[in-house]
């Protein structure tokens, strides 16, 4: 901004941030120090991966709305825990090792060290005495000890599976971290294609807690659409397994359905070309087709091979199933639309009644048997899926799908040719990488047996590499460290590395007590602050509802029926910020160059105009675009606030206004005072932090019209403004002859009375058209309000020369005089 600065925004800003931090000024006060006594209000933040590329304007949405709401909840006489640290293992410092040759910790030092400057630069209030860095060894000490509980509640095991696999990253993830497009599957981390591959890897039983995870989203306050995208991924099931017998092989296949009550519509079965039976199951003159077939899958990804709108494909066994109530023979086919990660990778095929089913009949001319009509006739179908009266069905014919269902399982349990079950499309949790830069597994191997490290000699620390490259076949750098691997007699350490997402699956609880050095967190700060659901308030993306939230979940539901925390979930109240897009409203990027760095901003405008900026864009919680030509506005507001305390003297030096005064204002100032108190707090408290700030523009912009100004008015709107812009208030409430700072002022209070409106609009018709307006008391008699416009001037013209033949009183809203026609020449 060209020319003299508005108001000394640079000078100002730097003061204050010292001022904060060098008396630590937003440390959180533990139970038994002075302030605990406060009720408490816990307000995180999800920790940013410090890249070196620094912080982007869309990263600061999500911190500069906590910064409201803590500063906020201070003045309402909370103890705020408003924590800050580094989501620092992970694959980008790795990579950039791999390309460099710099050691990941030199480079995630110099990042950290980055992002904790542009923070302090924007004047967030966080209590940087409980700092954390997931890679520091007293940090991730507590992750390896965390590991071991799981492990030993049997949570933690190694299994030889099909995994994904990244042949450009040389590691193996998760099915979480896997991207289904068009193009085929492909790394959520740099958009790497992938491929299934065998590998002997660390899994969590994540499934163990599938029910729990389900049921704690009723105990929480979070957005339906990020509650509904766990339900999905989790994906209950309630139905039956149902057995079926193999014709001349001592093979029974099992199927789980959640239609037991169309069994009697089962015309064949359909195998997931991975299914273990398939080669017990297919004969000699078949095994050339089904070989070839299970070969052409295997190139396949899920998502193509589900498809519901692709041709569908597959092969005939040579075999056939037993129907367990008809006797009938059923074709065994293989099909890849079966999946082995569901259910039990076999399909009980019921084409009358679902849609790859009936697909499926009809390429390979299969039969095809109704046994369940719709309750009304105009949605019957030739593939009719919903619910019904159970029709050709033996016993439970005429039964409603309810009821047919509950007769058939008891049926099916009564004979022993079934049962009960409840299933779930959640998979275990991949939880080990074959990368270098994360945190080594607690774990040594005799042989093929896992021994645990003794909690005494934790951390297992990181070793130095030089070379962090996995090997081609996928073997992690720290197999190379030879020395430190083998430990002798046969003892040799785990070579893998733990998932990025371990060390944020419980990092909340580490600010609770960050310095500890013999317990993750002592019981009584736990209990302290996340006491009675946990953190109060997490505030960050939406792209997280089904890695680190759900993850996190489960850690901390472990934590708690081993009885280390005392809440059944982590996370209160969830919100989500909106995705701030750069000027070509596109994701910002660096691919783009689209990413807008606050640093020039902050140099040009100030951190108040950027936190107010980024406020006032919209709802928190919807995406925007960037515009940098909008920073001009909320600089202007800043300024005129400035100028309602400041006068410059003739050497253009600021100094506070002669004409403050110390009597009260008068009534319509007053209203306007409390109107605002009232709808700036409302609004804070729905995180609508952009109707707060036009309110504060419009009580500024009529305060600036005012020849007067009065000290409580002013200092009130101080309060108000400093969540939004903390600096330039704390410097004009200095200048107001205050000693302390206005972190820990009362909120302002608004008094009821000055809400209701005295005055109010009223609408005047004649003959129905508006003819003007004219300003009344609430609640005004009919004959005093036809008075008041009869005297008004814009009215009594087309009164005068006419007769009112009758007049119509909305109270409070219009009054219409109607008119005879014709008694009077106009």
């Amino acid at each position: 901004m060209p020319g003299r600065k508005a108001y000394p925004f640079d000078v100002i800003e730097p003061k204050w941030q010292h001022y904060w931090f060098d008396r630590e000024l937003f440390r959180a006060a533990d139970p038994g120090e002075m302030g605990s006594e406060k009720p408490k209000f816990y307000v995180l933040d999800m920790f940013p991966y410090p890249s070196g590329s620094g912080l982007h304007v869309g990263h600061l949405e999500g911190y500069t709305a906590s910064d409201i709401v803590a500063r906020y909840k201070r003045m309402k006489g909370f103890n705020v825990l408003h924590p800050m640290g580094w989501d620092a293992f992970g694959l980008p410092a790795e990579q950039h090792a791999i390309l460099t040759g710099t050691h990941p910790a030199v480079t995630t030092k110099q990042n950290i060290d980055n992002f904790r400057r542009q923070i302090q630069s924007m004047g967030f209030s966080y209590d940087w005495k409980r700092e954390i860095n997931t890679t520091d060894p007293s940090y991730y000490k507590w992750t390896q000890w965390i590991f071991k509980r799981l492990f030993e509640k049997g949570l933690a095991y190694v299994a030889e599976a099909p995994v994904w696999y990244c042949p450009k990253l040389k590691t193996v993830l998760a099915n979480e971290e896997i991207v289904h497009t068009p193009e085929g599957p492909r790394s959520e981390r740099g958009n790497h294609p992938v491929i299934k591959k065998p590998f002997r890897q660390w899994f969590l039983k994540i499934t163990a807690y599938a029910e729990k995870l389900l049921e704690g989203l009723e105990l929480v306050e979070w957005p339906e659409s990020i509650k509904e995208m766990q339900r999905h991924w989790i994906g209950k099931s309630e139905g039956a397994v149902v057995k079926f017998s193999v014709e001349g092989k001592d093979i029974e296949i099992e199927v789980f359905t959640t239609r037991p009550d169309t069994l009697f519509g089962v015309t064949f079965l359909v195998l997931a070309p991975e299914n273990p039976l398939v080669t017990k199951l297919t004969e000699s003159g078949f095994k050339e087709l089904v070989e070839q077939y299970c070969a052409a899958t295997s190139l396949k990804t899920d998502l193509e091979r589900t498809e519901l709108s692709k041709n569908k494909t597959g092969v005939w066994t040579g075999s056939y199933a037993i129907h367990p109530i008809t006797n009938e023979k059923l074709p065994i086919w293989i099909s890849d639309y079966v999946l082995m990660t569901y259910g039990t990778g076999a399909i009980m095929a019921v084409p009358a009644h679902d849609r790859r089913d009936y697909d499926f009949a009809k390429t390979f001319s299969l039969p095809i048997k109704k046994v369940v009509t719709a309750e009304r006739i105009e949605e019957e179908t030739d593939c009719y899926t919903g619910e019904g009266i159970t029709v050709h069905s033996g016993f439970i014919s005429g039964l409603a799908t309810k009821e047919a269902k509950e007769k058939i399982i008891q049926w099916l349990e009564e004979k022993k040719l079934g049962k009960r079950m409840v299933q779930y499309k959640l998979r275990d949790w991949l939880f080990s990488r074959q990368r270098y830069w994360g945190e080594p597994f607690p774990i040594i191997w005799k042989e093929n047996a896992p021994i645990l490290v003794p909690d005494e000699e934790l951390p297992v620390l990181l070793p130095d590499l030089e070379d962090f490259t996995p090997t081609d076949e996928g073997i992690a750098p720290l197999a190379r460290k030879k020395d430190w691997v083998e430990l002798g007699n046969g003892l040799k350490r785990e070579v893998n590395t733990m998932p990025q997402w371990a060390g944020s699956c419980w990092y909340y609880l580490r600010y609770c007590d960050p310095s500890n050095k013999e317990t993750p967190f002592a019981t009584e700060k736990e209990r302290y602050w996340m006491h009675p659901h946990g953190v109060d308030l997490y505030i960050g993306g939406a792209e997280h509802a089904v890695l680190h939230l759900l993850y996190a979940r489960f850690w901390h539901k472990v934590l708690y029926d081993i009885g280390l925390v005392s809440t059944p979930e982590p996370f209160y109240k969830l919100v989500n910020q909106g995705v701030i897009l750069g000027e070509d409203n596109q994701k910002m990027s660096k691919s783009r160059g689209n990413i807008v760095n606050p640093d020039a901003i902050v140099q040009e405008y100030g951190a108040d105009t950027l936190r107010l900026f980024e406020m006032f864009l919209g709802p928190l919680q919807q995406s925007k675009p960037w515009s940098s030509k909008g920073l001009e506005g909320p600089h202007r507001f800043l300024a005129r606030v400035w100028r309602l305390f400041m006068d410059e003297d003739g050497e253009g030096l600021w100094m506070l206004r002669k004409d403050i005064l110390e009597e009260e204002a008068p009534t319509h100032i007053l209203r306007l005072q409390h109107q605002t108190i009232a709808g700036v707090t409302e609004d804070i408290e729905n995180f609508q932090f952009h109707t707060a700030i036009a309110k504060l523009m419009t009580f500024v912009n009529e305060l600036t019209k005012e020849k007067k100004r009065w000290k409580k008015v002013l200092e009130d709107l101080l309060l108000l403004l400093s969540p939004f812009a903390p600096h330039i208030c704390e410097e004009l409430w200095q200048k107001m002859g205050h000693k302390d700072s206005l972190a820990y002022e009362p909120w302002p209070k608004y008094d009821p009375k000055y809400l209701i409106d005295e005055e109010i609009e009223l609408i005047v018709q004649i003959d129905g058209k508006v003819r003007g307006r004219i300003m009344v008391k609430k609640g005004i008699e009919k004959e005093e309000v036809i008075r008041k416009a009869k005297e008004t001037e814009a009215i009594g013209k087309w009164l005068e020369k006419a007769t009112i033949s009758k007049v119509i009183y909305v109270p409070d809203k219009l009054l219409n005089f109607v008119l005879e026609k014709n008694l009077k020449s106009q």
